[in-house]
């Protein structure tokens, strides 16, 4: 099972999200999007539509009738009810429950670094887990720091 952390720090999550997605989308998997605050999963939703003229990112938010169906679902919680392999935490909050999936996104900004670096220090020594840090560089590209 592969963590792989992203501290925002040049980019937000809206500019780093879609494009993460996109990738899991277009190699045949889904995507499972949390986050806490229903504000924050209405503006994912919206984000989802509109990032880009030229892309389309299918999707919903949980709780509907075609959850299974969607290869990518927003939801509070993270239960895939899409069947999704792929977590993105996208509110900062890590989440244990990310562990039951082969694959986690976890985005945090400065205001989530103390949590962030709690749940990889948490992380360090389990069985199966591949930690993975990504932070960008000055020009805006992402580097894997540890």
């Amino acid at each position: 099972m592969q963590v792989d952390f992203y501290h925002l720090t040049l980019q937000p999550l809206d500019r780093v999200l879609p494009r993460i997605a996109e990738r899991v989308v277009e190699g045949g998997g889904r995507l499972l999007v949390v986050a806490e605050s229903v504000d924050q999963r209405a503006a994912l939703d919206r984000l989802l539509w509109t990032y880009a003229a030229d892309s389309f990112l299918p999707h919903a938010q949980a709780d509907g009738e075609g959850d299974a169906a969607q290869p990518i679902l927003i939801a509070e919680q993270p239960v895939a009810a899409n069947t999704a392999r792929n977590i993105a935490i996208a509110d900062g909050l890590w989440r244990e429950e990310a562990l039951g999936f082969d694959r986690a996104f976890h985005f945090f900004d400065e205001d989530r670094i103390g949590a962030a670096r709690v749940a990889w220090k948490a992380l360090t020594d389990r069985p199966g887990i591949e930690r993975r840090y990504w932070k960008q560089n000055d020009n805006g590209r992402w580097e894997q720091a540890a």
